[in-house]
């Protein structure tokens, strides 16, 4: 296989043996015949040599690079869906440029996943020349009374019908239905048609006709209608393959590798239109006297170089040179020619195919060419069946050596070891000549060994294909309509996220007068931030949730050193008693001392409780309620530091001063406040979310003293509990709040918080299904499964830097059997998911620094925001829209938002910090 030989050809029953190289014959004859074909020889490496400038070439006009050589174009097509076979409805298909010098009418009825194939009706007119070479609106209304003429026989009324147009000419397509015909090819050259839109000129011709009311859909070139008339396999084609008048091939690509589109996300199918490529580097070697002859002769000399080699336009007259040649030269007819055999045209590619047959091929040699005016020796017929092969054997390699180009770039883009993909075939020369796949599947795997390739015979020559991209148009508007109509309630105007911002500081102020509202808006007693002065060693106690962590945190000069560990907590313990619970915990410190070295110190200490409590001072808190799977007894309604106090009581050797309680979000502002004295806000957007601020003391209605700051807990996520927030309340988040353990119960937190939105996420997959816009409506149990759907897979199924495949790799893993198209739907789902909680998180955030400059009196306000919280730090775009809307609706307020390290730890011991600092101030 390393080299193809002067014929190439298969071995046939009765034929004489001939070797790659080359074996004499017993004539001179067959001799000068093989010595001429020696000129179609093509070698592995001139094919290698074509893959791989082929590819160059794709992907330099993938990238918008222009190639000084002419080149593949690369076309979107903006067929973005193949079919998942439950398209129905009847669609009408007009063919013009598949078959040469006519037009073709289908009538394509489509039944969907449980009805039977019905058979496309279609009707075949003849084009006339001064049709396909004159005025260009001649042809269009040509085409248009085609059309009007085929409905007259059917049983249609004049309803509106859904029109795709099948145009097999290299186009610059814009849109679906929107396509500039770029230049002429196939023996056609109507006047005031390049340049200009087609489908344009096909709905003004339909126009004019006026018999029908015909909506052109798609428009679509004869390679992406075979594509989608594929039956799909096992799963769908993603690649067409025509080899017909012309050649060409289209496949489906990434969108965000088509720099015309400027698109990141989704597929496109993309038009190879190979048949313009002409690398003299790659092509120059192949080319032969007679292929400079037939280019020469050509409507087009110099353009279309790959197609003259291919094509079935092309390929009879490749023959026909060559014959005329061997006759010239006396090898052939006893040296005589006629008019016919050196007239152009006259000998056609079924002719060629007719001939070349291993069966029957001989005797069509006599018919056809006596019909020339020849007399074929007895011979010689063997020999122009040879010239056949060798011409149709080169074109079948070329071709495979460019569809190699295009499978080896699917497989380096997909990074898939082993490729294994369907290619559609269509176009008479698959049909006429059955060898040419043979041997074009052989090239293909000499090619690209690591490409599984089965190829799948078009339906109906790509007629069905086209009815299919226009019943996947019309899905695919239907499905987004129902996407748009189920996402747009998560669609946020600035009037509404102006209307929570308000709501917020409405019930903020209600909150501190101490009337009723959904915000308690609990004093935390830290009245400070760190100034930088703070020094000492100071104990932290973490405590949020199955992880219990003890830290030894020393503040010096020169920053911030933590010491660590990590306890468990077993459920026993969290859901026993109060007693057990609270030993345990001082075991655990007790454990840490002893492997710190600090056994007898008695240090002070930070306790972070990230559970809701109210304090009544700042090393006072009293547990109004459990979370996060705790239900030790004998707690709530008690103040936590007299149960750890007790509990170190209890285990007498301990010396521990408790100077503090705090809630992980203070933590969180107090530790950011460390590095930065303007922040003066902390917000926590995790499993859960919550926000502090310092509030002026003489707002503060339960606390006396009308001087000074005072961190304010609001608690938030109870925000909207009074009813506030129905109008941006979906039925999914109804379903997810009754689904909950506290149904009624913070509701602002069920609509921004990780701990949710997942769930939000999979009830909307659930009513898409349903719908029958998502997994071809076919429910699985995977999706009934609560949880399945955590908020790390939203941050990275939004991720800019994952391709689609790679989204739907990640709902794959999740036991969802998906489509591309539903996981471009399902990335669209999340991001309005969590667009929406960046929003509203924004709005509060606003409504916190506009309080703030409000109660200062200032025109505007420099303030610093500590965060803290997987999902805000690890959502690719959560923090960004957080920020963006904080702009938009605090413009007077300039925000920086730093990300907090360790704020339930070193925050903890920097609020012990600032109270020994002012306690030492108070003594002094």
């Amino acid at each position: 296989m390393d080299s193809i030989g002067p014929v190439g050809l298969q071995q046939r029953e009765g034929a004489p043996s001939c070797s790659q190289e080359g074996l004499p014959y017993p004539s001179d004859s067959s001799e000068l015949v093989l010595e001429c074909l020696q000129q179609f020889k093509v070698t592995r490496t001139q094919l290698q040599q074509i893959q791989a400038n082929l590819l160059g070439s794709m992907e330099q006009a993938l990238a918008g690079q222009v190639s000084p050589a002419p080149a593949v174009r690369m076309l979107p097509t903006y067929v973005g869906s193949t079919p998942h076979g439950t398209e129905q409805g009847d669609f009408l298909v007009l063919e013009l440029g598949a078959t040469g010098a006519s037009l073709r009418v289908l009538w394509v009825t489509l039944m969907g996943t449980e009805g039977h194939r019905m058979e496309p009706r279609s009707q075949e007119f003849v084009i006339p020349p001064e049709v396909m070479l004159g005025p260009g609106q001649q042809l269009f209304d040509f085409a248009a009374h085609c059309l009007s003429e085929f409905l007259d026989a059917l049983p249609v009324s004049t309803q509106d019908l859904q029109l795709g147009f099948s145009f097999s000419f290299p186009c610059h397509q814009t849109g679906l239905d929107r396509s500039t015909l770029i230049s002429w090819t196939k023996g056609f050259r109507c006047s005031g048609v390049e340049g200009h839109d087609v489908v344009q000129l096909l709905r003004d011709a339909i126009k004019r006709q006026g018999a029908y009311n015909i909506d052109v859909v798609a428009v679509v070139n004869d390679t992406v209608g075979t594509m989608m008339g594929c039956e799909p396999g096992v799963g769908p084609c993603e690649v067409g393959l025509v080899v017909d008048t012309g050649t060409n091939a289209c496949y489906m690509e990434e969108a965000r590798h088509v720099a015309v589109l400027d698109e990141d996300r989704g597929r496109v199918c993309v038009s190879v239109e190979w048949g313009s490529f002409g690398d003299d580097e790659a092509l120059g070697p192949v080319l032969t006297t007679f292929d400079h002859s037939l280019d020469q002769e050509s409507l087009n000399p110099g353009a279309q170089r790959f197609e003259k080699m291919i094509g079935g336009l092309y390929l009879g007259e490749l023959v026909r040179l060559v014959l005329a040649h061997l006759a010239q030269r006396g090898v052939l007819f006893g040296g005589r020619t006629s008019p016919a055999l050196l007239s152009r045209g006259s000998i056609l590619l079924e002719h060629v195919a007719e001939m070349e047959d291993p069966l029957a091929g001989a005797a069509r040699v006599h018919a056809i060419l006596q019909d020339l005016g020849l007399s074929v020796g007895a011979s010689e017929a063997e020999l122009v069946q040879y010239v056949c092969a060798a011409i149709l054997t080169r074109a079948a390699r070329l071709c495979a050596a460019a569809l190699a180009a295009v499978l080896s770039h699917l497989q380096h883009s997909r990074e898939q070891q082993m490729l294994q993909i369907a290619v559609a075939t269509g176009g008479r020369v698959f049909e006429r000549y059955p060898s040419f796949l043979s041997i074009l599947q052989e090239t293909v795997k000499l090619l690209v060994p690591e490409c599984d390739v089965s190829f799948i015979p078009s339906v109906d020559g790509g007629g069905r294909g086209v009815a299919m991209v226009t019943a996947v148009a019309a899905r695919m508007a239907a499905h987004r309509r129902l996407l748009e109509e189920t996402l747009a309630p998560f669609r946020l105007n600035h009037e509404q996220l102006a209307a929570v911002q308000a709501q917020m500081q409405e019930a903020m102020a209600k909150g501190l007068r101490g009337e009723a509202s959904s915000l308690r808006m609990l004093p935390t007693y830290v009245r400070a931030t760190p100034d930088g002065s703070e020094r000492g060693d100071f104990l932290a106690l973490d405590l949020g949730g199955t992880n219990f962590r003890v830290l030894l945190v020393r503040v010096t000069a020169g920053g911030v050193q933590i010491t660590n560990q990590v306890y468990s907590i077993p459920e026993c313990v969290a859901q026993g008693s109060g007693q057990q619970l609270f030993d345990h915990i001082v075991d655990c410190i007790v454990d840490f001392q002893q492997k710190q070295g600090l056994s007898g110190q008695s240090l002070p200490l930070g306790f972070t409780f990230s559970f809701p409590c109210r304090q009544l001072g700042l090393d006072q808190g009293i547990l109004l309620n459990w979370t996060k799977g705790f239900s030790a007894s004998d707690c709530e309604g008690q103040d936590v530091v007299c149960l750890l106090r007790e509990a170190i009581r209890r285990r007498q050797a301990v010396k521990l001063n408790v100077v503090a309680i705090v809630n992980d979000t203070v933590g969180t502002m107090m530790s950011c406040g460390y590095e930065d004295p303007r922040c003066e806000v902390g917000l926590i957007v995790g499993t859960g979310t919550n926000a502090c601020y310092m509030e002026e003391l003489r707002n503060v209605a339960g606390v006396a003293g009308d001087y000074g700051h005072m961190c304010i807990n609001m608690e938030w996520g109870a925000f909207g509990d009074d009813g506030s927030l129905g109008l941006l309340r979906t039925s999914f988040d109804a379903n997810v709040d009754q689904a909950s353990i506290n149904p009624g119960k913070q509701s602002f937190e069920k609509m921004i918080s990780g701990m949710y939105l997942g769930e939000i996420v999979r009830h909307i997959l659930l009513h898409l299904t349903s719908l029958g816009v998502l997994f071809r409506g076919q429910q699985t149990q995977r999706l009934q499964t609560r949880d399945i759907f955590k908020t790390k897979f939203l941050s990275e199924i939004e991720s800019d830097s994952l391709a689609l495949r790679q989204v739907r790799a990640i709902l794959e893993d999740l036991g969802l059997p998906l489509t591309s198209d539903d996981a471009l739907m399902v990335l669209e789902v999340c991001q309005a998911v969590s667009q929406r909680a960046a929003q509203l998180c924004g709005a509060g955030v606003a409504a916190v620094v506009e309080k703030i400059r409000e109660n200062r009196g200032l025109d505007e306000l420099t303030i610093s925001v500590g965060v803290d919280g997987t999902l805000y730090k690890l959502h690719p775009h959560f923090s960004g829209l957080v920020a963006a809307t904080v702009r938009e609706l605090a413009p007077r307020c300039a925000v920086t938002f730093l990300q907090s390290e360790d704020g339930s730890g070193k925050g903890a011991a920097l609020v012990t910090a600032v109270a020994c600092r002012l306690a030492q101030m108070d003594h002094v």
